[in-house]
Protein backbone atom coordinates (compact mmCIF):
# COMPACT_ATOMS: atom_id res chain seq x y z
CA UNK A 1 0.00 0.00 0.00
CA UNK A 2 1.16 3.54 -1.30
CA UNK A 3 2.27 5.55 1.72
CA UNK A 4 0.01 8.89 1.80
CA UNK A 5 1.68 12.09 1.99
CA UNK A 6 1.34 13.80 5.65
CA UNK A 7 -0.33 17.69 4.99
CA UNK A 8 1.41 20.38 7.38
CA UNK A 9 1.69 23.81 7.35
CA UNK A 10 4.50 25.89 9.42
CA UNK A 11 4.04 29.29 10.29
CA UNK A 12 5.95 31.86 12.35
CA UNK A 13 3.10 33.71 14.65
CA UNK A 14 3.21 37.07 15.76
CA UNK A 15 1.01 38.43 18.72
CA UNK A 16 1.01 42.26 19.86
CA UNK A 17 -1.26 43.97 22.30
CA UNK A 18 -2.76 47.25 21.27
CA UNK A 19 -4.59 49.62 23.48
CA UNK A 20 -7.50 51.95 22.70
CA UNK A 21 -8.01 53.86 25.90
CA UNK A 22 -8.80 51.66 28.23
CA UNK A 23 -9.17 48.70 26.15
CA UNK A 24 -7.04 45.84 25.25
CA UNK A 25 -6.70 43.76 22.14
CA UNK A 26 -4.57 41.11 20.90
CA UNK A 27 -3.13 41.33 17.01
CA UNK A 28 -1.75 38.54 15.08
CA UNK A 29 0.33 37.60 12.28
CA UNK A 30 1.21 34.44 10.49
CA UNK A 31 3.88 34.27 8.16
CA UNK A 32 5.05 31.08 5.60
CA UNK A 33 8.63 30.36 6.11
CA UNK A 34 8.51 28.74 2.32
CA UNK A 35 7.08 31.91 1.05
CA UNK A 36 7.24 34.72 3.16
CA UNK A 37 3.87 35.49 2.74
CA UNK A 38 2.53 37.38 5.67
CA UNK A 39 -0.94 37.58 7.09
CA UNK A 40 -2.61 39.51 9.77
CA UNK A 41 -5.29 38.89 12.23
CA UNK A 42 -7.18 41.51 13.79
CA UNK A 43 -8.80 39.31 16.75
CA UNK A 44 -7.51 35.81 17.77
CA UNK A 45 -10.99 34.57 16.52
CA UNK A 46 -10.04 35.70 13.11
CA UNK A 47 -6.56 33.85 13.32
CA UNK A 48 -8.21 30.45 14.82
CA UNK A 49 -11.34 30.69 11.82
CA UNK A 50 -8.30 31.02 9.32
CA UNK A 51 -6.83 28.12 11.05
CA UNK A 52 -9.57 26.23 11.11
CA UNK A 53 -10.59 26.51 7.89
CA UNK A 54 -7.05 25.85 6.88
CA UNK A 55 -7.17 21.99 8.68
CA UNK A 56 -10.69 21.30 7.92
CA UNK A 57 -11.26 18.57 6.13
CA UNK A 58 -7.97 16.67 5.79
CA UNK A 59 -8.09 14.72 3.14
CA UNK A 60 -4.86 13.40 2.92
CA UNK A 61 -4.15 15.98 0.19
CA UNK A 62 -0.69 17.07 -0.88
CA UNK A 63 0.79 19.70 1.08
CA UNK A 64 0.87 23.23 0.34
CA UNK A 65 4.61 23.65 -1.14
CA UNK A 66 4.39 20.07 -2.40
CA UNK A 67 6.79 18.58 -0.41
CA UNK A 68 6.32 15.39 1.62
CA UNK A 69 6.74 14.97 5.09
CA UNK A 70 8.24 11.18 6.36
CA UNK A 71 7.02 9.95 9.42
CA UNK A 72 10.20 11.53 11.47
CA UNK A 73 8.94 14.87 11.22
Amino acid sequence: MAKQPHPYWAFMLRLWQVRSGSAVAWRASLEDPHTGERKGFADLESLLAFLQERTAGGSGSASPHGRERNDNG
